[in-house]
Order: C-alpha cells, then structure tokens, then sequence
C-alpha cells in the first residue's frame, strides 16, 4: 500500500476531523496489541480481540456482523474477498462510513455485513438484519444504563416490539418495481445495492440505530451522539413508580414523529393506574398543559394513541392543528398524520347534556378515529375504510372496546403557566348555552360589559 493508507482509506478518512480520528487510531491501538488477539500482526485485529474489548455491551452476533462488515472491506478493487483479520484502514473506512457516511455508504457498510460478496440479498436476510440491530440498541443503551427511566419488558424469545419495530422499519423499503408481494413471499425478494440505498435513506432510524451501536459499544466518540432526541428522558412525580404501556422502543418509534422540540421530555400527566379510572381525573390533569401523547391498552392487546399538537381545552369545539396524528404500537407499528379533508384533530368535552362528551381525534361526533369516553373504560375507533381526518385504519381490536390502562405525557418543556381571573359568565359555565344562543342570532349582551384584560393577564 505504499505509504500505509489506501485511496479509499484516505478518501474516506477526510469524514472525521483531525482530534476525532485521532480518537479512531487510539481506539485500533487497543483493538490491535489485545492480548486475547490471534492475531500475528499488530497492524490488525481478529473477531476475538473485537470481542473481548466490547464485552457484554453488545449481543455477540452483532459484534461479528461489525467484524465481518469490517474484513470485507476491498481496499485494493480486485475483490480478493474477506481478509483475516481487520487493518487500519478498514478499520477507518468502516468506522468513518458508520458514523459519518451518507446512504450510499451505509448501504454498502449494511450489505457487507449482511453477505460475504456484498451483492443481493434477499429481505429476509435483511429482516434478520433489522432484528439484530433494533435488539442491540435496545442491549447497548440498556447496559450503558442510557435508557433515560424507560425500560424494556422482559420476555422469552424474540422481544414483540423488536420484531414490530423491524417490520415497520421493512415497511419502508421499495422493492424494483414498486410492488410487494403478498404476505411472506416478499422475504424472497432480491435487494440489491440500490433498493438497500433507497431503503437507508428513506428509513433514517437505520443509520441512527447503527450510529448507537457503533458509538455506545465502542465507547467512541461519544460526544457527538445526542442520544436527547432519540430516547427521552422519562419524568414521573417523586415517589410514583409503574409500568408504562410503552416500551423504550416503542417510544422511540413515537418520538421520533413528534416536532422535533418537543422530543426531549415526556411528563406524564395521567395514568389510570396512578390517578384512577375517572374521567374528570383525566380532563383535570391534561389541560393547559401543552402537547401531549395519549395511550391506551385494550382488552385485547392493541396499544394505540394520539398526538395533541396544542393544550386541551374542554370546550364543544374541535381543537388542533395539522401536526396532530394517531398511531399504532401493537400489533402494528404505524403513525397516521391529517389528510387535510377537515379539521377535527383533538375533541374533549365533558358535563354538557347534548353534546358528546369524552376524548376523541379525527372523524367526527360518533365515528371518531379515536374516542375515550366519559364512561371512563369505554372507547372506540371507526374507521370505514379509514378515519377521514387522520386516514387511519381501526386502531383497536373491535370497534367498539373497552380498556383498562391509558396514560397521557406532555411532551418537551412545560408551558408556563398564566394567572387567569376569575371572570366568567354563566355563558362561560355553560358552554352548551353559549352555542344555543349564537345559533339563534341573539347578541351576547354580557361580552361587552366585562373588563378589559389587565397587563397582568
């Protein structure tokens, strides 16, 4: 190689930044003289020494999908396959393609780790991929203990949200020719180099999970990874403890949907365990207090909510904007924003004769994509085909369901509260009134005969 770096290794080096490659060549040095290397040489490193420096912070599979990833580096174009070992310079063409490469970078570094040539795969390789990847994110941040209060639920075999994320995530790939297959005869579908760009660049959490993995298990440069918007931190007042309906992963998968501002924090508000099964609980504790992601479990599994863009307000009039959407946790991962066909985002009313009263997002009085009831534990979403403002399938098991467990978290930094004054009409107390009247074209005499708001309003 003449002077010790390849044209691609040096093309590829100029991603990092002197201080940070620096970092990069102390972190080989470590990797190269392990006494636990079969390796003869110390200018690379075998699979074991890879092993022994990570340790348990990541699933050993995902430690020789890195290392094959790494050898199968072809720094001279003559395709000469996998080396033994890994070099410097594969080493720093991997890394830097890792943590600072585009899609087309990526891609091949994901190829490469898929398959020994790094030509087609078929999806279900990829599939096996994806569930290796999402599951050592979900090992790594547990071990580094950067779960930010969330947890991740414990269970035999496969972990449920690992595969329903993995398959959202495969929902995003285009096969040539714009069709997929019916059920899982698509798994025997080629991908090649451009269907595995394509699919990289359309699914970003594949290059943010792989970024984790690599900067959280090598424990490298870990100064650049923000792990704020990823994973929020998870706030719950003093002294209360339990078991979310959302897992970590699924709250990354909801998160990263949110305004980007607001995907630091999640508060929570309300949760039926904690503050019981009572609807006026839930109106108490949810208004004036900023955007907010509702959930809720059914009796039969699905896990489904809403993201309230705006504060609720308990009023008989639709509230919102177009960033509100529904979304599905389980059995499906999916997130349905507005078609823009009308406005009815957000909905909660409650005491009022004629008027529905309860939670509800999209659709419309009686047919909502999501209605909580007042008879708190009852509910249901209608969507036939699908609700008209969010284009959303049914998001519960039945129409009609009943639930035991909802919660409600604000999201980013809370507003800040305003004194209000004590100000009101019987109109204001009775909202219901206050449209009976306007609807019969009568004035409101008391409008004009209040103060003017003070400057401390």
């Amino acid at each position: 190689m003449g002077n010790g770096r390849s044209r691609a290794g040096q093309k590829l080096c100029s991603h990092f930044l002197p201080e940070e490659q620096a970092e990069i060549d102390r972190l080989f040095e470590a990797l190269s003289s392990d006494k636990s290397s079969s390796s003869t040489s110390s200018r690379s490193f075998s699979l074991k020494a890879l092993k022994s420096h990570i340790g348990e912070a990541l699933p050993p599979e995902m430690v020789t999908r890195l290392y094959n990833g790494m050898r199968r580096v072809d720094l001279t174009g003559k395709a000469m396959g996998p080396s033994e070992n890994v070099s410097r310079e594969q080493f720093t063409v991997s890394m830097s393609s890792l943590l600072k490469g585009n899609a087309e970078e990526k891609s091949l570094v994901v190829l490469r780790m898929i398959s020994a040539t790094g030509g087609p795969v078929k999806a279900r390789e990829v599939q096996k991929f994806t569930e290796d990847l999402v599951g050592s994110v979900v090992h790594v941040l547990s071990h580094r203990q950067e779960l930010r209060g969330w947890t991740q639920k414990k269970a035999p075999g496969p972990a449920p949200r690992v595969q329903e994320l993995t398959a959202q995530l495969l929902s995003e790939m285009k096969l040539p020719g714009g069709k997929r297959p019916p059920g899982p005869e698509w798994l025997d579908c080629a991908c090649d180099r451009a269907v595995m760009e394509d699919w990289v660049f359309r699914a970003p959490h594949v290059a943010r999970f792989l970024s984790v993995v690599v900067h959280k298990g090598f424990l490298v440069l870990c100064s650049s990874l923000d792990l704020a918007t990823l994973v929020p931190e998870r706030q719950v007042d003093a002294g209360r403890s339990f078991e979310c309906i959302l897992d970590v992963l699924a709250v990354v998968f909801v998160n990263a949907h949110l305004p980007e501002e607001r995907r630091h924090r999640w508060r929570l508000l309300f949760s039926s365990e904690l503050h019981g099964h009572s609807f006026s609980q839930l109106c108490g504790r949810i208004a004036h207090r900023g955007p907010c992601v509702a959930v809720l479990q059914d009796h039969d599994g699905h896990v489904f909510g809403g993201f309230a863009s705006c504060s609720w307000e308990v009023k008989p009039q639709f509230q919102g904007d177009n960033k509100c959407f529904l979304f599905s946790v389980s059995p499906h991962m999916a997130v349905h924003t507005p078609t823009g066909y009308n406005d009815h985002y957000m909905y909660l009313n409650h005491g009022q004769q004629t008027i529905p009263n309860g939670l509800g997002m999209g659709g419309q009085h009686d047919y909502f994509g999501l209605w909580v009831d007042v008879d708190f534990g009852k509910g249901h979403s209608k969507a036939k085909p699908t609700c008209t403002t969010y284009n959303s399938p049914q998001l519960s098991a039945k129409e009609n369901f009943r639930f035991d467990r909802m919660e409600v978290w604000a999201v980013g930094d809370a507003p800040e509260l305003r004194p209000v004054k004590s100000n009101k009409s019987i109109l204001d107390v009775d909202p219901e009134a206050q449209i009976l009247l306007e609807a019969s074209g009568r004035t409101r005499h008391s409008e004009g005969l209040r103060e003017a708001p003070g400057d401390d309003e």
